[in-house]
């Protein structure tokens, strides 16, 4: 048998050591500042970084497999540390001073990102705007939805110029003139993530903060192919809840699941990203109606105990219900409720 990836088993440990023996009481809560400090040591930050910066560069098979295994151990520890990744290959795919400046200290885990971007797909709806002010951006608006907030020391901050552009660029994640934060938000699930919506009234940030400006219509287009695909966190919640039935159920259901997850992952691997979309959504569909049966064979499994807040069974219903709407487009929208319509 072939060892697994050193960042595998680094999750690994990390997630029967300390995630899933703590993650209901982390739900109750927050998100301790001590597994963010176990995951910034563990390298798993730098898990997509560039070598020259680093990180380890590891294939997409790892960082799949990295994402089931903290997703399935503690949800919410995973859902503030997975915002990370896309500030870390958005620099490493950019260039400037930005890149310089934060690349390397991201990929060590010295600093922890969060990302403010998902209103870029309202479009032609503008929740952020952004101008030029004295040599530099300003940005006004809301942005709706915030990851993290507390537990991040930057974030990577978008809205629309005035040419139809998405800028990106980074911010410190703190209250500052031009942007404050909401209180944090209670969520039927992951509230321990601290999210919060951010008021932008005037923010400013020096050009050099700046990591991508491009069409709106390009990055859009990009944007896409990442959402069609089923998300790895749903097979790691799947697994968990099966792990809480017995033999006799749980066995179709695995088979179920390692169906969908190869034919997904193979896709991912061997075909372009553009190319077949509908089967992407269809399998995406399919890993969210298994992850719901493991989910809610584990409420039946456990019974009236499990409408107990503190009962593992229903954590990891509320965590499945979550991520059916987390990254959600209109277009997978469209699709998930075209198949649970027939």
């Amino acid at each position: 048998m072939t060892a697994p990836h050193p960042l595998v088993a680094q999750a690994r440990r990390l997630a029967d050591d300390l995630l899933a023996p703590h993650a209901e009481q982390v739900d109750q809560g927050e998100v301790p500042v001590g597994h963010l400090t176990e995951i910034r040591r563990s390298g798993l930050l730098g898990l997509q970084a560039p070598r020259e910066y680093g990180g380890a560069a590891a294939p997409g098979a790892v960082f799949r497999e990295t994402t089931e295994i903290l997703a399935g151990a503690c949800c919410s520890t995973w859902f503030v540390q997975t915002q990370h990744h896309t500030p870390v290959l958005t620099l490493a795919k950019g260039e400037g001073p930005v890149r310089e400046r934060l690349l390397g200290r991201l990929a060590s885990g010295e600093l922890l990102s969060g990302v403010a971007y998902a209103h870029l797909r309202a479009f032609p709806r503008v929740p952020v705007r952004v101008t030029r002010e004295r040599g530099g951006r300003r940005f006004d608006g809301k942005v709706p939805w915030y990851t993290g907030w507390g537990l991040n020391d930057v974030m990577l901050l978008a809205g629309v110029t005035d040419a139809g552009e998405a800028l990106f660029a980074f911010a410190d994640a703190r209250d500052q003139p031009g942007l404050r934060a909401s209180a944090p938000m209670r969520l039927a699930a992951l509230t321990a993530a601290r999210t919060v919506s951010l008021e932008l009234d005037g923010l400013w940030l020096p050009e050099e903060s700046v990591a991508l400006c491009a069409p709106h219509d390009r990055w859009a287009a990009q944007d896409r192919l990442k959402t069609l695909n089923a998300n790895p966190a749903v097979f790691g919640i799947a697994e968990a809840a099966l792990g809480l039935l017995d033999e006799d159920t749980a066995t179709p259901l695995r088979a179920r699941l390692a169906e969908v997850r190869h034919q997904a992952y193979a896709l991912i691997d061997e075909a372009a990203p553009h190319e077949h979309p509908e089967e992407r959504l269809a399998l995406r569909t399919r890993a969210y109606d298994v992850m719901q049966a493991a989910t809610t064979a584990a409420v039946v499994t456990g019974g009236g105990r499990t409408m107990l807040l503190t009962h593992r069974a229903q954590r990891l219903a509320r965590e499945g219900l979550f991520l059916l709407v987390q990254g959600q487009t209109r277009e997978s929208r469209t699709a998930h409720l075209g198949a649970l319509a027939r």
